[in-house]
């Protein structure tokens, strides 16, 4: 049986990967995250997990194009509602997985969010359940959680790149800006007061 993994990055890919190969999954990746920003990140993500999986001989697909437009058309009306915000970047990648699977002749689908604490697990399950009606593909539901911590020392071990944000630069933001406190302004010099 064929499966295709969507993987967001390199340190979540671990515990997934081990698990589903030793249910007897020939397994397959695919990288499409429109959502991580800035472009270098991005691209230091698809490093370490292309450097990762060519040590485990797993086949990865990488979409030609870099879909910033539509990634921020998706999500910017709710750029200020987290939930939501999240839910819709959740659709988008999981559909192209779907689309993506079905495309490819594989028997089912899945991700690698399903693994970390962070994302929204039931938000995630409900993207990948609304893919696999529009295409047509099982959806494979995995609880990958309690593999979290055990995937995170093997990646530090590994020396592998691991990522201090979600992805996105709303998340990014939420991660680092504490208001009143930009480097070198002091609070209250940009008020208008002066």
């Amino acid at each position: 049986m064929r499966i295709l993994l969507h993987t967001c990055c390199g340190p979540c890919s671990i515990f997934p990967l081990r698990v589903l190969a030793e249910e007897g999954w020939q397994i397959s990746a695919l990288y499409y995250n429109p959502n991580i920003h800035p472009y270098r990140e991005w691209q230091r993500r698809l490093e370490t997990l292309q450097t990762y999986l060519g040590e485990r001989e797993v086949p990865l697909a990488v979409p030609d194009e870099y879909d910033l437009k539509g990634y921020l058309e998706s999500v910017l009306p709710w750029a200020d509602h987290k939930g939501n915000r999240c839910a819709h970047c959740y659709r988008l990648r999981l559909r192209e997985a779907a689309r993506q699977a079905r495309a490819g002749g594989y028997d089912t689908f899945t991700t690698t969010l399903l693994v970390s604490p962070y994302q929204d697990h039931q938000a995630v399950a409900e993207a990948g359940r609304e893919a696999q009606e529009e295409a047509g593909l099982p959806f494979l539901y995995r609880d990958f959680r309690s593999g979290w911590k055990e995937a995170v020392a093997e990646s530090r071990a590994l020396g592998m790149y691991r990522q201090p944000y979600c992805g996105c630069v709303f998340s990014e933001r939420e991660r680092y800006f504490r208001p009143g406190r930009l480097p070198g302004v002091p609070p209250g010099s940009m008020s208008g007061e002066g």
